[in-house]
This record gives C-alpha cells, structure tokens and sequence, in this order.
C-alpha cells in the first residue's frame, strides 16, 4: 500500500491493531467521528481526570495504527528506560533549554515530514483552571492542525471534535477548546474545572 504524504503517521501492525478493537469492543468503547488526514498534528486528549484515561488512549492508538509522540522530562530519559521511552515515542523536553519546551518540541516537527503530538491540556488529573495553552503555541509555531478528541465516559464514546489551525490567538483557540470539551462527560466529572461563561 502507498503511504499516503497527507496521511498521519501509521504505527502498530495487524496484532496490536486486533488488540486495541478487541479491548474497545470488550469494554464497550466506539468511536464518534474520524482522526483528520493531516501529516502534522497536535492531539489534545480531555478530560483527563482518571488512570484509565491511559489505558484507554492505548486502546484508541492501537486500534488507529498512528504513531504518536508525547512529552516527558528529561531526567527520566535515563539509560535502559530511555530506549523504551523513546520506542514508544517519548520525547525529551528540557523546560530551562534556551529554546523552552515550545521551541524544543517544534525542532522536533520541523525534523519529520509526519508527526503527531498527544497531549493533556489540562496537565494534571486534579481539578486545574485556566488549562495549559502549550499545546497550541506549538502547534502555531510548527504549522501543525489541531485535532481535539474527548473522552466521554457517560456514551462511553471517542468523540473526534473540531481541528483547526492556530493564527496565534491562543485566548480565542481556548474558547473552542472549553466548548468542545463541555460537552464530554469525564469518569469524575467534579475534577473538570471551565470558565463561568461556558455551558456545561
């Protein structure tokens, strides 16, 4: 098969794919739309108020065969655990680098013709308000899209929401951001934290 130059990058092969619908069909997980077709992305996965938000973003990756990159200190990319971090698409971010995450972080998507970044913008699973806006300063810097994806435990559904391209107004990217994630019932729904001005 031609990979397609637009297409995200594919990961996983026909057994962790089989592994991940298998688990998403065990659990009664389905999907709610399509990951966009853009070579470059930047994934905001939310709500994330629960250790089963990772199990079930391995699911979700093993079943979509994409090759995903997530961030992680680089006091932890020691020998041994860094090959496996790196294997499994850690990427080593140094916050007093001279460039900053953001700079290091779109080094890296200037490096790759395809790349998809995975993040939590909330940045932790306790209650956090305003969320993090890395992830679009990232995005913008690099020209990649936005794809936001919620988790909603009440339909037990993957939600594939809006993608868009950030011109830098970060102020006016977060109001879509809370208004989709609004929207998407978290496991622990008092652990999500929205501006006053956005419906629930």
């Amino acid at each position: 098969m031609i990979d397609d130059p637009n297409s995200p990058p594919q990961g996983g092969n026909r057994l962790t794919a089989w592994i991940g619908n298998s688990l998403l069909k065990i659990t009664g997980w389905k999907f709610e739309g399509e990951l966009p077709n853009h070579p470059k992305l930047v994934i905001a996965v939310a709500p994330h108020t629960s250790n089963w938000d990772f199990f079930l973003g391995v699911a979700v990756l093993f079943a979509l065969r994409i090759k995903i990159r997530f961030l992680g200190k680089h006091s932890i990319f020691v020998p041994v655990v860094k090959q496996l971090l790196e294997l499994i698409g850690g990427i080593p971010v140094d916050r007093k680098s001279a460039h900053g995450v953001v700079g290091e972080v779109v080094k890296q998507f200037d490096s790759q013709e395809k790349m998809i970044l995975a993040v939590a913008p909330e940045g932790t699973r306790s209650p956090k308000f305003p969320w993090k806006t890395g992830f679009l300063a990232i995005a913008h810097q690099a020209k990649a899209h936005v794809a936001l994806i919620g988790f909603d435990f009440a339909r037990k559904r993957v939600i594939f929401g809006p993608v868009f391209q950030s011109e830098g107004d970060f102020e006016k990217d977060m109001k879509v951001v809370y208004q989709f994630y609004a929207t998407v019932p978290a496991k622990y729904p008092e652990k999500v934290v929205f501006p006053n001005n956005i419906k629930q």
